[in-house]
């Protein structure tokens, strides 16, 4: 909990106090492992989670196959918002990508909420539209950057949502969340190492120069920073 007496999340910190209490005796509390699948596309929802901490990657591709992340979303965000407001069933993948927790809610709890108040309504809408915002950027990102901006920009964003310098990454999930091979990867990651901006070893990637990381990304980390506080009403 935070001084405030509510979880770690961006949106139930934004819920005034009348909609916090719909939603109050329904949130409980679990642990999210590396791995934890919270949603999967086509398939009906039980739950909406608000991440605490930790990072969600939201993901689509074919029923086999290679899929590729859309977002990767955290504390500033919830899973499977949207889907439960419309007809309860996932567009998508949502899998645990760092460990953490997260407040989970019952579909029904959740839409009840929704239904009381046109302002946790609204809420909720928004988030979704910044959601849109952030998938829309990684098309034109994945489209129109080289690898090492895009890497650039990935990392910056699991170090927004995580707070910690050194990610549990293989060079293998860089690879599928990127959508490129992984010799790709472990090229820009080489160069990025001798640059001093990052510092790899098996399973780990720290980073070493934050500015310099900032830096080497391409403009789609600002762009998806403004979207999201803009959307979110969020103070400068």
């Amino acid at each position: 909990m935070t001084a405030s007496g509510r979880p770690p999340n961006q949106l139930l910190q934004m819920l005034d106090a009348a909609d916090f209490e719909l939603l109050l005796p329904h949130l409980v509390t679990i642990e999210l492992a590396r791995a934890t699948v919270l949603s999967e596309a086509d398939v009906a929802l039980r739950h909406v989670y608000f991440p605490h901490d930790g990072a969600v990657s939201i993901t689509v591709g074919p029923s086999e196959g290679q899929t590729i992340e859309v977002a990767m979303i955290g504390r500033d965000s919830i899973v499977a918002g949207g889907a439960a407001l419309a007809d309860g069933i996932a567009l998508s993948d949502a899998v645990a990508l760092f460990p953490g927790t997260a407040s989970a809610v019952e579909i029904s709890a959740f839409r009840n909420a929704a239904a009381a108040s046109a302002r946790f309504r609204g809420l909720v809408i928004r988030h979704e539209q910044a959601l849109f915002a952030r998938a829309q950027q990684s098309l034109l990102c994945n489209t129109l950057h080289p690898v090492e901006a895009r890497l650039a920009c990935w990392l910056l964003r699991a170090y927004d949502l995580s707070n910690k310098k050194a990610l549990p990454l293989t060079q293998d999930t860089l690879a599928q969340m990127m959508g490129v091979r992984r010799n790709a990867v472990s090229l820009v990651a080489h160069e990025l190492q001798r640059a001093g901006i990052i510092r790899y070893s098996r399973g780990q990637i720290e980073i070493t120069d934050l500015c310099a990381l900032e830096a080497t990304s391409c403009d789609c980390c600002s762009a998806v920073r403004a979207h999201h506080a803009r959307l979110l009403r969020l103070p400068p």
